[in-house]
């Protein structure tokens, strides 16, 4: 594998995962699973696929589980191994990134003060260059969205560049939004964006969704932005404010992305691989039947 021109990645773990609750009181939201995988498995790989050297996790200290998912737990491997469940064993090493093999760095976002925040925490910590951020509750899956923005980063001459999907005028408002000024391909070169435009103000269907590559300026701009609503930090603020300097360009990328920050997003990604296995058929066809009323059964009897 050729080197990437980007080598870190920054994860940022550290949201409480409100819509979640309770399921989320003791288990981060990052490992709730779409059928068997913790969302942020999908995360790792994207970025392990895509040639990142170090991965960066801005988390929080109530959210212990997530390093204890990440790192390899050799313990459990010799437990396993000695019950002889070794393809389980060989399965959870192969996820894990281990101390010997990858660059694992986690640091802490002690408050909720937004995602520009959390990406500020990792500042003393990423390589040199164009950083990557990935949101783990935007699932994308099919190929790599973070490698393909990667590939076209190389040639798209701009120091920004943020995954967009087309949705429909009634969410725009929903979402950061770019300002297009025009296409070539799957890249949109822009002017700016507007944070969660109103539908009839918005420049364009252009939606931002978790996946960016930053120059490594961001920083800079992240330390000059003022807080917003609720006194957070948004990294669309530091993204616009170097738009002008840095240049900035939205990535249609391929694959199909669920909204796993939200419950129906969580079930649309669950039912959409849950099709791709044959194992779940039976199931899946049991319950795409009409619910039956009890009350219809006790009078029909």
């Amino acid at each position: 594998m050729t080197q990437s021109t980007v080598r870190t990645a920054i994860f940022p773990v550290a949201g409480m995962g409100t819509r979640f609750l309770p399921a989320t009181k003791a288990v981060p939201k990052e490992l709730l699973p779409v059928v068997d995988t913790p969302l942020i498995q999908f995360a790792i790989d994207e970025a392990r696929a895509a040639g990142v050297e170090r991965f960066v996790f801005v988390t929080h200290p109530s959210k212990a589980a997530i390093e204890r998912h990440v790192r390899n737990d050799a313990n459990l491997s010799r437990q396993l191994r000695h019950k002889g469940k070794n393809a389980i064993a060989r399965k959870l090493e192969e996820a894990a990134l281990d101390s010997v093999r990858h660059d694992v760095v986690f640091t802490m976002q002690d408050e909720a003060l937004g995602l520009g925040h959390a990406v500020k925490c990792a500042a003393p910590h990423v390589l040199p260059g164009a950083v990557a951020v990935i949101l783990p509750d935007d699932l994308i899956l099919g190929r790599g969205a973070i490698g393909e923005m990667i590939g076209a980063y190389q040639t798209a001459g701009v120091g920004h560049m943020v995954a967009t999907m087309e949705v429909d005028a009634d969410k725009v408002s929903s979402y950061g939004v770019l300002d297009p000024v025009s296409r070539n391909g799957q890249i949109v070169t822009a002017r700016g964006m507007v944070e969660k435009p109103a539908p009839d103000a918005a420049p364009s269907r252009q939606a931002v969704v978790g996946r960016y590559i930053l120059d490594g300026s961001i920083f800079t701009d992240l330390h000059a932005i003022a807080p917003g609503t609720g006194g957070e930090y948004q990294l669309t603020d530091a993204i616009a404010r170097g738009a002008d300097r840095v240049g900035l360009a939205g990535f249609a990328f391929s694959g199909r992305r669920f909204d796993c920050g939200s419950k129906e997003g969580m079930l649309a990604a669950t039912l959409f691989r849950a099709r791709e296995d044959a194992a779940f058929a039976d199931v899946l066809a049991e319950y795409a039947q009409p619910v039956e009323d009890p009350a219809e059964r006790v009078v029909a009897a």
